[in-house]
């Protein structure tokens, strides 16, 4: 049977792109290929790494014999302490739900083995050290050097008011500098959005230990233990850094010709959804929870390097106002891994939130307050302890003010040297 001109189009066009795609694409390449490529060293040295804290990571093994099938991940504070923690069961299939992970977790609870990696959720401070692939019998294979630093106390620095990053400490054996991530993207698109830019710690010596392996010639993180001692000394004021800046990006950049005339318009109409109030942007969770009690949304999908906002209906939640640590006493904030914080649920934080991620508006979040008036306040609710702090510092305040006042009437008594108040 003959085919048709429609027919005879579709064959000739396939044929055409099977001859261009080369065969060697469709090469199956076996894992173990990897292994055979790069030998195990003699003498173990340890590749270093840095990360911000509140970041997942992972460590893939790079190196081992062809017959290993399972490898046991170790870990080592310092190499000058006898003690080793087993990261992995003997099977090396240990695996976890990174849904069900909090930061404030043991590293034994925050890790995860997968195709021979070791894969660390939510680092902290406290997974500083060494982290070696072997196996069971106690043979190493390939090591690392993992140095987190903390984001809590980052310098923080707002281009937009004129805020600068911090100046390079230059000493006479080293000079210490922040090394800087490439700009996220845009958080927000069609409206003002912010960027965030991070930068980690460095110094530069020919003195590091030269049993760490660096991606730079005589470059090393400041915490890690490839720097001399004496140098962490002087370096132990030096912070990582985050830099935010506002930006503007299209959500669908025009397109031109004919078809892209089309594409435009039916772009604009879907858009015309957005301005209807019944209907949602996107799909919307139902959250409900007690007055006074604490929440920390977060957006699905995301990872602390990702670019993430935050807005409440029409209203947006920008880090120039909601960063942590801007405002001690802020009760609603956003933290260094893009959550979304209350405190304490109060009536008027009712509505509907949505969250961004890389620029494109990915969830809503509808909470509803519910007045609980069978539940007792503690000492140890959010609500109690924020009216706790105010009282005390209300007092001190108070009393300073009055031992002050006491103090220049015993003056002006004693001395004569004041006028009586």
């Amino acid at each position: 049977m003959l085919l048709s001109s429609p027919h005879l189009f579709f064959v000739v066009a396939a044929l055409f792109l099977l001859y261009l795609t080369p065969a060697s694409s469709f090469e199956m390449v076996e894992k173990d290929d990897i292994y055979r490529l790069v030998p195990c060293p003699a003498f173990l040295v340890f590749d270093t790494a840095a990360y911000l804290s509140d970041m997942t990571f992972e460590l893939p093994c790079r190196c081992k014999p062809e017959q290993i099938n399972s490898v046991v991940w170790y870990y080592k504070k310092n190499l000058a302490n006898d003690f080793t923690q087993v990261l992995t069961d003997f099977n090396g299939t240990t695996q976890v739900d990174s849904e069900d992970i909090r930061s404030g977790y043991d590293l034994l609870l925050r890790f995860s083995i997968r195709m021979f990696s070791l894969i660390v959720f939510r680092a902290q401070k406290e997974d500083s050290g060494h982290y070696i692939c072997g196996t069971r019998e106690g043979q190493y294979f390939y090591g690392y050097s993992v140095d987190i630093q903390e984001s809590q106390k980052a310098y923080i620095a707002f281009e937009d008011q004129n805020g600068h990053p911090q100046q390079d400490l230059v000493m006479k054996d080293f000079v210490s500098f922040t090394a800087f991530w490439h700009w996220t993207v845009c958080d927000r698109c069609d409206v003002r959005g912010e960027q965030r830019r991070l930068g980690l710690c460095y110094i530069k010596s020919v003195y590091l230990n030269l049993r760490y392996r660096v991606t730079q010639d005589d470059v090393a993180s400041c915490g890690s233990d490839a720097v001399p001692a004496r140098f962490k000394k002087l370096i132990s004021g030096r912070r990582p850094e985050i830099i935010i800046r506002s930006c503007m990006s299209p959500c669908n950049k025009p397109k031109k010709g004919i078809l892209g005339k089309v594409y435009n318009i039916m772009n604009s109409v879907i858009k015309l959804k957005d301005r209807i109030p019944w209907f949602p942007k996107v799909p919307t969770q139902m959250h409900t929870h007690s007055l006074g009690s604490s929440l920390i949304i977060g957006c699905p999908g995301a990872k602390p390097e990702h670019a993430v906002a935050w807005d409440k209906g029409n209203q947006r939640l920008y880090r120039t106002e909601y960063l942590i640590g801007k405002n001690n006493s802020m009760r609603v904030y956003i933290d260094h891994g893009n959550h979304l914080n209350f405190r304490f649920i109060q009536r008027n934080d009712k509505g509907v939130y949505y969250c961004w991620l890389q620029g494109k508006m990915k969830a809503g979040f509808r909470l509803a307050v519910q007045t609980d008036t069978g539940r007792k306040r503690t000492f140890t609710d959010a609500e109690s302890i924020f009216a706790m702090k105010v009282i005390g510092m209300s007092y001190l305040f108070f009393t300073i003010i009055f031992l002050f006042i006491q103090c220049g009437k015993c003056c002006s008594y004693n001395f004569r040297c004041l006028p009586l108040i």
